[in-house]
């Protein structure tokens, strides 16, 4: 049986660009779909939270000028995008997916409500949550830990490129040390970048525990299913 049967699942957008630098290569996002169909099919109550940065690179447009608030609000459509794109790929696996938006678009998606969600999980549906919070200087990140609270869902699993938390960034730094688990307090003064402070602020608030771990590791999918000890723990 798998550790934790109720977990959302965290991961860029860029994921869904494959081998492009920008955009979505549908032969990733089916792919992708294909290993979240797994995920669910095994008992898993599974939802999820894609970022944008396949669709915008906030940092360069902040360059270029833009204001922050617009950029953030480019930013969510980029991530409704990515939700539907991987809707669309669970229903040709026949798993019923819905997107649930934090801002409303009607007919393209859902408006947010958490109760309508937990139905729908309770169904089996795979529940993607998009546009982040609905307001502009709050991550994905900070999305995804607020719908694990607001659901009480086991777990936050943050897929990400590296296998877990090191001391500072192993790409950069070959000295890199890997953190098997830590707490919420500790990955915060180490300021620890997978994910920003206000997402392990919300997870220790309502103690959900966080894994990080690497999708590009062939048994992540199994590793979810098994509930494996693999990449870091975040706890109490």
């Amino acid at each position: 049986m798998p550790k934790f049967k109720k977990i959302l699942l965290k991961l860029s957008g860029e994921v869904l660009a494959g081998g492009q630098n920008h955009g979505l290569n549908f032969e990733t996002v089916r792919d992708f779909a294909k290993n979240l169909a797994e995920i669910r099919n095994s008992g898993i109550q599974l939802s999820i939270v894609i970022g944008g940065g396949n669709m915008l690179r906030g940092r360069d447009a902040l360059e270029y000028g833009l204001d922050r608030v617009s950029v953030d609000a480019i930013g969510m459509l980029g991530t409704v995008m990515n939700a539907l794109a991987v809707k669309a790929a669970l229903e040709n696996f026949k798993v019923p997916a819905q997107v649930l938006s934090a801002v409303g678009m009607p007919p393209i998606a859902d408006l947010y409500n958490r109760e309508r969600a937990k139905n729908l999980l309770e169904a089996g549906n795979v529940v993607l949550f998009a546009a982040g919070t609905g307001h502009p200087f709050f991550s994905t990140d900070t999305a995804a830990a607020l719908r694990a609270a607001e659901l009480g869902l086991d777990c936050v699993i943050k897929a990400t490129k590296v296998n877990g938390i090191y001391d500072k960034d192993p790409v950069k730094f070959p000295d890199a040390k890997f953190i098997p688990a830590l707490t919420y307090d500790e990955a915060i003064k180490l300021n620890i970048e997978v994910l920003d402070t206000a997402a392990f602020a919300i997870c220790r608030e309502n103690k959900i525990p966080i894994r990080v771990m690497s999708i590009h590791d062939s048994d992540w999918v199994k590793n979810i299913i098994e509930g494996s000890e693999a990449g870091t723990l975040v706890t109490q």
